[in-house]
């Protein structure tokens, strides 16, 4: 006889606890605020520097949004946001990136695909970890970043199953970059330069909206069963 019987309380795994209120003004501001310093800042930066000092420099430049996004955030939570440290890892690869061998063209343009095959490897590293990367990345676009936010999400990571679905997150973004990139690769050495920047200028968004879209359709199916096989449970185990 299970403990949970012997005591009179319901072998049915509880239901993960329901995300607290959204504070509304709350996150649409950080999301202003990440998506303005980590994704338009820095467009904004590299155009406007490009051209009037070098390369290095402009791309150094861009930097300067992912760190005020973290000194922002630093300010506003008391804890570094994951997001902006992740930008900022990447403007200092891509500086690196941009440096390394022989400024050909077709070489630099291939350099665009290695950032984002930097982005799929390091999704399937953190499955060594202790949390997938994901799981940060979820964490930053499904709270508002309150602590009452937060502990509910880190809580979330006692239950199996989402721990089953963040890792099966992680190797989807991985896997879809890592082909992103390979595809971006095959075109840099088989279409003309002026298809492969606009290959490279439309094909990032479009793998990216879809991987949302995909990751939103299986977290939705995949709290959709969680709650079914707890209703089918609590059915077969009968009144209490």
């Amino acid at each position: 006889m299970s403990s949970n019987t012997a005591t009179g309380t319901s072998d049915v795994p509880a239901a993960p606890p329901s995300a607290p209120a959204r504070k509304g003004g709350t996150a649409a501001l950080g999301w202003v605020i990440s998506i303005g310093f980590n994704i338009v800042a820095p467009i904004l930066i590299y155009n406007a520097a490009h051209g009037h000092t070098s390369e290095y420099v402009a791309l150094l430049l861009t930097g300067l949004g992912p760190v005020v996004d973290i000194a922002i955030y630093l300010a506003w939570h008391r804890r570094v946001d994951e997001f902006a440290m992740i930008s900022l890892i990447f403007v200092a690869l891509t500086v690196i990136v941009s440096f390394i061998g022989p400024h050909d063209a077709k070489l630099l343009l291939a350099k665009d695909s290695a950032i984002t095959a930097l982005f799929g490897l390091l999704c399937l590293a953190t499955l060594a970890a202790p949390r997938p990367l994901m799981f940060y990345f979820g964490r930053k676009f499904a709270t508002d970043g309150t602590p009452e936010a937060v502990a509910w999400w880190n809580g979330l990571w006692q239950y199996p199953g989402f721990r089953t679905v963040q890792r099966n997150l992680t190797i989807g973004w991985g896997i879809g970059y890592l082909l992103e990139a390979a595809i971006r690769l095959v075109c840099v050495y088989t279409m003309s330069h002026g298809a492969v920047v606009t290959v490279n200028s439309v094909l990032p968004y479009a793998v990216t909206g879809l991987l949302v879209l995909w990751t939103i359709t299986y977290a939705r199916r995949a709290q959709a069963r969680g709650a079914a096989a707890r209703a089918a449970m609590a059915a077969a185990a009968g009144p209490a």
